[in-house]
């Protein structure tokens, strides 16, 4: 589901049925294009909204920790003196 509520072509499909049902039904020409920018605007959000959980989501599983190496002050062996 959240797939296809993210799926431009969806988003797409709703603007030119409401947009074709709005010129059915005599609707001003700058009505329909401000009708046509919401659902777009709406369109993008809730995609916008479903990647970001994703993202998230995959983030959570797979964060690293910010813990500074043990062997601070010691040589390493790229490192030796000749």
């Amino acid at each position: 589901m959240k797939k296809k509520l993210s799926s431009r072509k969806l988003w797409l499909a709703i603007i030119g049925f409401v947009s074709a049902m709005c010129v059915v039904f005599g609707v001003e020409d700058i009505k329909i294009e401000q009708i046509c920018a919401l659902i777009g605007a709406l369109g993008t959000l809730i995609a916008y909204i479903f990647a970001e959980g994703i993202s998230d989501a995959s983030g959570k599983t797979s964060e690293k920790t910010d813990t500074p190496p043990s062997d601070l002050g010691q040589s390493s062996p790229n490192n030796e003196e000749k």
